[in-house]
């Protein structure tokens, strides 16, 4: 619940102060504390839970989402509206999306829906601020949903996954405690 407190203080205090690193507007620089602030929030729950499988997983998750971000970002050339260059995917937001699904996937959708409004105003802030372009911010967030659900496992409880072969379309049902 610390996490999740965090989150929407985090939310809050940027939104009614327009306090950011290194940000021009209130919407951008909520938009970048968020995008540190949801790692940091996926850390503190790990922390909090003691779950060093939960450390793993989010450690592949963010590794995954950042090569293949910033691989595209340096294959395809694409400037951004401000001008500056590497505008495609934006890493801001699969960042962010990252987080997100991790902490819906491994925590529950408690956590997963903060998460998940948080990662999208990360996205809107991006377009907002002329950074991105609204597909940067849209591949950003494939990027980070995949990572994070590639790699993460529920903590405990039920979880429901696809399962499809050449062979076999199926859903598999686990139980964890």
């Amino acid at each position: 619940m610390m996490g999740l407190r965090a989150l929407v203080i985090g939310i809050l205090f940027c939104l009614v102060t327009g306090t950011g690193v290194h940000a021009g507007n209130s919407i951008e620089a909520a938009g970048e504390v968020l995008t540190l602030l949801l790692p940091a929030t996926a850390a503190g729950l790990i922390v909090g839970f003691k779950d060093g499988q939960g450390a793993l997983q989010l450690g592949e998750s963010v590794a995954l989402t950042a090569v293949v971000t910033y691989g595209l970002k340096y294959t395809i050339s694409e400037s951004a509206p401000n001008g500056d260059s590497h505008s495609f995917p934006s890493a801001h937001t699969s960042l962010s999306f990252t987080s997100a699904e991790f902490l819906r996937k491994r925590y529950g959708w408690e956590y997963g829906i903060p998460a998940y409004v948080a990662a999208t105003f990360v996205a809107v802030s991006r377009v907002e601020a002329k950074d991105h372009y609204t597909h940067d911010v849209l591949a950003g967030a494939a990027i980070g949903i995949a990572s994070g659900y590639l790699f993460t496992r529920p903590y405990k409880g039920w979880s429901i996954q696809p399962e499809v072969d050449q062979k076999y379309q199926g859903i598999r049902l686990n139980r964890t405690w």
